[in-house]
């Protein structure tokens, strides 16, 4: 479905683009990792089932991901489903494994069109035979698009991951494929899921909520964050361009003091 942003959300898009176009400009970032928080506290408020706010909440993935495509973000990470999850209802995750597997189905082609490749990141082996099919088959049809990667984390833990990329890196020490001296932080990224991909310039949360639970611990060392009480089905690009508008607002130092 093409994109048609609302004239505010176009308003936004200028100001945003003369602002990253002139030559003294900060530059956009490359990667943006949301987590997508209050789905379940949105379907509550309306007295609907939880999965509701969960179905609602897809065109709000949509709409990051045109925004995304509009200002030539090429990296958007939305974690889907955590290692934690997996301990909801299993009625719940039934569900959300239905409506997880519709929409990779259902996405290929506004993905095709929109040249956006599919990725999943975390244990991907948990998640049930039909969705792992499904998940195969979205990132084989999208696999050719070159203008933006959509990675999900489905059933995913930073620290199972970062456990899982330490028994990798020592089982190469152990077979003398690595010695401990060039253990590197590089080294370590590349063991992670996100191997290849630019670490997060920004993380954003939905519902107000001030932790990262869990999420790309090793990646977001330095990323910048921008929290939003607004639940994640009521979120939509007007307040993405928000958020990537605070972030050019801000001195990355990486540690260093400005000179």
């Amino acid at each position: 479905m093409p994109y048609h942003p609302s004239p505010e959300a176009q308003s936004w898009i200028e100001r945003l683009t003369a602002r990253t176009a002139s030559p003294d400009s900060k530059p956009s970032p490359q990667h943006v990792a949301i987590i997508m928080d209050g789905n379940g506290r949105w379907a509550g408020e309306r007295g609907l089932p939880r999965i509701e706010g969960h179905r609602a909440g897809i065109q709000s993935v949509r709409s990051i991901a045109q925004a995304c495509r509009k200002l030539n973000i090429p990296y958007l990470t939305l974690y889907a489903f955590s290692t934690e999850n997996w301990k909801r209802p299993r009625s719940e995750v039934a569900a959300l494994m239905k409506l997880l597997r519709d929409f990779l189905r259902d996405e290929i082609p506004e993905m095709l069109e929109n040249g956006i490749r599919l990725r999943g990141l975390g244990n991907l082996s948990q998640l049930p035979l039909y969705v792992q099919y499904q998940l195969e088959k979205t990132r084989r049809a999208t696999q050719a698009g070159r203008d933006m990667q959509l990675s999900l984390a489905l059933s995913y833990g930073s620290r199972d991951e970062i456990t899982r990329a330490c028994a990798a890196i020592a089982r190469k020490v152990k077979d003398g494929k690595l010695r401990t001296s060039e253990i590197t932080p590089e080294v370590v990224s590349d063991h992670l899921y996100t191997t290849g991909m630019p670490d997060p310039d920004l993380l954003i949360r939905t519902s107000g909520e001030f932790r990262v639970s869990n999420y790309l611990l090793w990646q977001i060392a330095y990323a910048e964050v921008w929290i939003t009480e607004r639940l994640w089905p009521d979120f939509r690009d007007v307040h993405f361009y928000q958020a990537i508008s605070d972030y050019l607002s801000r001195d990355r130092r990486y540690g260093a003091v400005r000179t």
